[in-house]
């Protein structure tokens, strides 16, 4: 009996970081629980939810690094001289080595 006992609370323990929730998941959480307090449905409560996991510390609005800026820069350049396949790829390692 005592190892099972045993054995269960280790397990328990092991599984403790697992069940914790990421900083995302705890976003989502945080957001649902006001939706819900709001009484929004339908539209309205996916509006709510995109703006509020949008919002503060989104990182999908984030600034562009400057080389995703050059990356883009240059990605764009190709696209405008309608560059394809292996030309491209040229184009865009010799403009990224700028």
């Amino acid at each position: 009996m005592t190892r099972i006992l045993t054995g269960l609370t280790l397990a328990l323990l092991l599984a403790g970081p697992a069940l914790a929730l990421t900083a995302q998941q705890e976003k989502m959480k945080t957001c649902n629980a006001e939706a819900a307090e709001k009484h929004l449905t339908g539209d309205a409560r996916k509006s709510f939810m995109k703006d509020c996991l949008g919002a503060a510390g989104g990182t999908q609005h984030a600034a562009l690094t400057p080389q995703q800026q050059k990356m883009k820069d240059c990605n764009a350049s190709a696209t405008a001289q309608h560059l394809k396949g292996e030309p491209r790829k040229e184009f865009i390692a010799a403009c990224l080595k700028k």
